[in-house]
């Protein structure tokens, strides 16, 4: 066994796994930039990239490719992968731009004709293996559970901002339930794929090829000793023993595959900031491209990048090159806050919203569901360091009245409300009887639109365009977690602010 401290430490990642996995994390909401062009795939595959990069310090690195062409499998058994939908048009012209991030960052291609990524990334594991080398597939297919070894591991990138998941020897046969990570394979001969269209034997699916593999060690185990089984599956496993032996064939990878292992082409080198600049830039990932060279990219272009004067257009990067103590905070501000309780004091503010042509809304809830939510409170702003708060009544009816009292307001179609992520405001007033029927502005959205790798929350908006720091909602309610409160549990007095 290689010491887990060794300075020769190799990550092979499965590019088409990893592609498919950065788009469909994406699904429900796309990364399109001003060329209406879908980026999620490139997004989402570059950051698990740098992650790597930044977190895990590979020594050596490749990234690897399934061939254009059919592959040996298909050679032997034409039905192989037959099933497979159509790759998405997106993920199409997403892989020409991931090939040309992964060259300007210095990085390997591998791609042989006729063998998957699958063999390749085992022929180089094995390789790297005799070698010296620990090895990490990034891949989520469990198919490579085959390939681990005490020196060789699958690496399974986190999701949600969850760590990665390592799996070695011990997890793996946990996992399938078998005392040797080779079983693996006997496992897919039995139950088949159906991704993969690999047939398996009929009538055995994961439970019973992991009870089988235990009890006869493999396909071949099974197959002689047929007269221990029983009915139907006795039946099955006789009438289908050269597609058990065919199946157990296409769920192997190979390990030899002709590529040539070369340590010295695996290095992790610097990345070639001319060439990483252009095509972050085509792609408009402004962030990116900071964190990778580090200094400005040329100016945005563009009618989104119209929405903002082009200096005040701030990427995360630019934020965090300002410190908190240049930001300016509610003591430095002037502002005059008015926190609205009496029924007359109400009727003043509907009055003077009334006469704007436009005004900003927000509402102040006890959840972050609205369907789990009820209103606390409610503010609205005409004009720079003015606003007001309304408390709402914890009593349901009471509640309803009062917000019944501002519907002129929000069914006023000449009138555009501004909101930062308006749809959750919207559902809250839809909740109390209010459809609006207003214009609207929403902050979130406009950021989104012309810098879509960016950050878009109102605090993070509000220290990048203000130069101004919000009071912290956790310093009223705690930070998340189990602990945290409720706004509904604070006085009016203390939200106000």
């Amino acid at each position: 066994m290689i010491s887990k401290e060794s300075d020769k430490k190799l990550f092979l990642l499965d590019a088409y796994a990893l592609i498919f996995r950065a788009y469909y994390a994406f699904i429900k909401n796309p990364r399109i930039n001003s060329k209406g062009l879908n980026t999620s795939a490139m997004f989402g595959f570059t950051n698990v990239l740098l992650d790597i990069l930044k977190n895990e310090k590979p020594s050596h690195m490749a990234v690897v490719f399934d061939p254009h062409e059919d592959t040996f499998r298909v050679d032997e058994f034409p039905e192989y992968k037959a099933n497979r939908e159509e790759t998405p048009e997106d993920i199409k012209l997403a892989f020409p731009y991931i090939v040309r991030i992964i060259e300007a960052m210095n990085i390997p291609v591998y791609q042989i004709s006729k063998f998957e990524a699958d063999d390749v990334i085992g022929t180089l594991a094995k390789r790297a293996e005799e070698h010296g080398f620990l090895t990490y597939m990034m891949t989520s297919d469990k198919d490579y559970g085959q390939l681990v070894s005490d020196n060789i591991f699958i690496y399974r990138p986190g999701r949600g901002g969850n760590e990665a998941d390592i799996l070695g020897v011990p997890e793996v046969c946990e996992k399938f339930g078998i005392e040797r990570v080779e079983q693996v394979i006997d496992i897919l001969g039995m139950m088949g794929d159906a991704v993969d269209n690999i047939p398996g034997i009929p009538g055995i699916g994961e439970k019973t090829a992991t009870k089988l593999a235990q009890e006869f060690g493999s396909v071949e185990g099974l197959l002689a000793n047929t007269d221990k089984l029983k009915g139907k599956q006795k039946e099955n496993v006789e009438n289908n023993k050269e597609i058990a032996l065919l199946s157990k064939r296409l769920a192997t990878i190979v390990v030899d595959a002709p590529v040539p292992f070369e340590e010295e082409k695996l290095k992790v080198q610097s990345v070639n900031k001319e060439l990483i600049r252009e095509v972050f830039e085509e792609l408009e990932f402004r962030t990116i491209l900071k964190r990778v060279i580090g200094d400005s990219p040329a100016p945005f272009e563009g009618k989104q990048g119209e929405l903002f004067a082009p200096d005040e257009v701030e990427s995360a990067a630019e934020k965090e090159a300002n410190p908190a103590s240049q930001l300016k905070t509610i003591q430095d501000v002037p502002h005059q806050y008015h926190l609205v309780k009496s029924d007359e004091e109400i009727d003043v503010l509907i009055k003077k919203l009334m006469t704007s042509s436009v005004f900003c809304f927000d509402t102040e809830t006890s959840d972050i569901e609205p369907i789990n939510a009820d209103l606390v409170g409610m503010s609205f702003s005409i004009q720079a360091g003015e606003a007001w708060y309304v408390a709402v009544p914890k009593e349901k009816d009471a509640a309803m009245l009062l917000v019944k009292k501002f519907e002129p307001l929000f069914t006023d179609p000449q009138k555009e409300l501004i909101a930062q992520n308006y749809k959750y405001d919207f559902k809250m007033l839809r909740k109390y009887g209010i459809e609006v029927q207003n214009r609207v502005f929403d902050t979130m959205v406009a950021h989104y639109l012309i810098n879509p790798d960016g950050k878009h929350g109102m605090d993070f908006l509000s220290e990048v365009y203000l130069k101004y720091s919000p009071i912290s909602i956790d310093t009223l309610i705690g930070k998340k977690g189990k602990t945290q409160g409720s706004m509904a549990d604070l006085n009016p007095e203390e939200i106000s602010d």
